[in-house]
């Protein structure tokens, strides 16, 4: 073995993926044990949690995945055994188990051990792996895993939290010498630091809004409106929206569900239960206190919800068609994949069979003749070689499907994301009563679980998309392919069909809709600002109806993940200084065109500067990796294979091996 060094490392950003980066590189010094570590965690909120899941938060905006679903150790999927902490689910199950629930009121020594009070308690013993944690919940256990890390860190290894926010990043020139570090760290509290690597896993920043918003923006300062930009919900001040004044909302994914929660049930509101059949339904019952709430989407309709189920894919899901296999198989051919030449034709094949083979099990009366006839001329159909847009297969399915299956139980996976089509409404009441159905045929499909056919294709979907994450991840299809295919309709549709809230988020706005507390604009919404300025205006080219009115509108979105658009001093004075740039990709027309992630190498993910030049001991993980992998900004999967769904997991594993078998060879 060579001679060892010391190695200063600080890893910008200390929520999940800060965290992940910290356990790799306590585990890596645990084996190289001549490596002396120290490692600064900077982050302006408290580290574990970061930002979004700070204890601080209100205890209403619930997670969208179940307890079984995220971690940020690994559970025994890397070759370098984790050091300390567990999986979500595995400490739930530690604190709650034998001797644990006689402390449900939050006196006992477990939940005072955990930092967690009475509320916090008592909402852990009662979660199931299925159920959905609230999101300061998660942030304990974020802290208690960070808490964790720290007392087992090896011999050798310092690790020091740093409250400030990094100001400004640059690369020492004069470092001349071995022992001399890279770069030099600004902090906002005024001290500075120096390192001999950086890990950038800092989350959302905020970002200059576009400039239909900032008209909104500037509307709203002229006039005295109240206009609420792109945020994190945890950091959006609602005090100036009045009871019972109409609030426009622009966006209705996970962000709106948390702001829904917030201004009804956060303001005296209280969702009655009530059972109707395999549902828990709600009846809303007003505090006076509450706005009117009018929610817009491109689609028109919320995210779908989750799936009640004891998995986080259906057990019934087996890809059959889009697998590992077949993707290696295309990818031998030698020539570059797109997305929708040569993959989507796969999992549109699975999410087929997925749904009719399910429907023959469970509903069988959609079926028009005798189930298994139609599953074995379907079997033989979907096993044909399946490349590109192929008109006839696509005619001899819809002739399989008219003679077997009833037409209202059909399904076309490609429309999938526009549930309401795109047609005309007579009003807006004609407009509530469509969502209002909508929404109750999903929260039913939801409460079915694995029985529904539809929930179980989206399920099947779903799993696609954690392959899919390694399949193209570091340039494994064509630019123009990422651009347009990938990330210009499937990552929004697949989103709004899986990364939904869970099914109780859509039971409580159905009930918000049926006490006339929420109404919705239609699809296509378009924004702006009255003629007298007076108030901001919404209205729907499908719903025949005047403007809607409003003083407030808010948008219900997280800052744009885009780093060429960051505010932040940091990113802007790195692209400045040339210390990193945004990829760029080749175009349709042949252009290239700026994305959203920063350019990086392939794994370990080092940045690229101006120059095009590696930028040796900088590292990036997370969301600012937007360019080159799917879904960054979902927590790892426990129990997940390592290079899909807990691809954050073995990110940070080649990066802290990097730095640390860097420093002892």
């Amino acid at each position: 073995m060579g001679q060892s060094r010391e190695v200063t490392v600080a890893v910008v950003g200390a929520g999940p993926r800060g965290t992940s980066v910290l356990e790799r590189l306590l585990a890596h010094a645990r084996v190289h044990d001549d490596v002396r570590l120290t490692v600064h965690l900077i982050d302006p909120h408290p580290a574990g949690p970061g930002r979004v899941w700070r204890s601080d938060q209100s205890r209403l905006p619930l997670m969208n995945t179940p307890s079984l679903f995220p971690t940020v150790v690994p559970d025994g999927v890397l070759e370098v055994p984790g050091v300390a902490g567990s999986t979500f689910d595995g400490w739930r199950q530690r604190l709650t188990g034998p001797g644990g629930r006689a402390a449900a009121d939050g006196r006992g020594d477990r939940g005072d051990a955990a930092g967690l009070d009475a509320g916090e308690w008592a909402e852990l013993c009662a979660l199931t792996a299925g159920d959905f944690p609230t999101r300061r919940l998660y942030g304990r256990y974020l802290a208690a895993t960070l808490a964790e890390l720290r007392a087992a860190a090896p011999a050798g290894v310092t690790v020091t939290e740093h409250r400030a926010t990094v100001t400004a990043l640059t690369r020492r020139t004069d470092a001349t010498s071995v022992a001399a570090h890279r770069f030099v760290l600004s902090l906002d509290d005024g001290g500075g630091l120096t390192a001999d690597a950086v890990v950038l896993a800092y989350g959302h920043q905020e970002s200059r809004l576009r400039p239909d918003q900032r008209l909104l923006r500037d509307a709203a300062a002229t006039h005295g409106l109240h206009y609420q930009p792109p945020a994190i919900p945890a950091d959006v001040d609602l005090t100036d929206v009045r009871a019972g004044e109409p609030v426009l909302i622009r966006g209705l994914g996970l962000n709106f569900f948390d702001l829904m929660a917030e201004l009804t049930e956060g303001r005296g509101g209280v969702f009655a239960p009530w059972r109707d059949g395999p549902r828990t339904r709600y009846r809303y019952r007003p505090s006076g206190a509450e706005p009117v709430l009018y929610a817009a989407s491109r689609r028109g309709v919320p995210y779908r919800a989750k799936a009640v189920l004891e998995t986080y894919i259906p057990r019934r899901v087996r890809l059959r068609f889009f697998t590992d296999d077949a993707a290696r198989a295309l990818r031998r051919e030698g020539a570059t994949l797109t997305f929708r030449h040569d993959l989507w034709p796969l999992l549109r094949r699975d999410a087929l069979w997925a749904y009719y083979t399910t429907m023959a099990e469970t509903t069988p009366a959609d079926l028009l003749d005798e189930g298994s006839r139609f599953l074995t001329e379907l079997d033989a159909l979907l096993t044909e070689p399946a490349r590109g847009d192929d008109p006839a297969w696509d005619e001899r399915l819809g002739a399989l499907t008219g003679r077997y299956v009833h037409e209202h139980a059909r399904i076309n996976p490609d429309k999938l994301a526009q549930p309401l089509g795109r047609r005309p409404f007579d009003g807006a009441e004609d407009f509530d009563a469509a969502v209002l159905g909508y929404l109750h045929a999903d929260a039913a499909g939801s409460a079915r679980g694995e029985d529904d056919p539809l929930k179980v294709a989206i399920g099947a979907l779903n799993a696609g998309r954690y392959l899919l994450k390694m399949v193209v991840a570091d340039g494994g299809i064509s630019d123009e392919s990422w651009l347009r295919e990938l990330r210009g309709w499937f990552e929004p549709f697949v989103e709004g069909l899986a990364s939904g809230p869970p099914v109780q988020r859509i039971e409580q706005l159905i009930a918000l809709a049926e006490a006339g507390v929420a109404h919705f604009v239609g699809p296509d919404p378009q924004f702006g600002v009255a003629e007298s300025g007076e108030t901001f205006v919404a209205s729907s080219p499908w719903v025949a109806r005047p403007p809607l009115a409003a003083r407030v509108m808010i948008e219900a979105t997280a800052p744009a993940n885009a780093v060429a658009r960051a505010q932040s001093p940091l990113l802007t004075g790195m692209l400045a200084d040339g210390l990193v740039r945004p990829r760029s990709m080749m175009g349709v027309t042949g252009t290239p065109e700026v994305t959203a992630g920063m350019d990086v190498t392939l794994p370990p993910y080092r940045a690229i500067d101006a120059a095009g030049r590696t930028v040796e001991g900088l590292y990036v993980i997370g969301l600012p990796l937007a360019s080159v992998q799917l879904g960054t900004a979902i927590a790892a999967e426990a129990h997940s294979s390592a290079r899909s769904g807990g691809r954050t997991l073995w990110d940070a594993d080649r990066i802290a091996a990097d730095i640390v078998e860097g420093a002892a060879s």
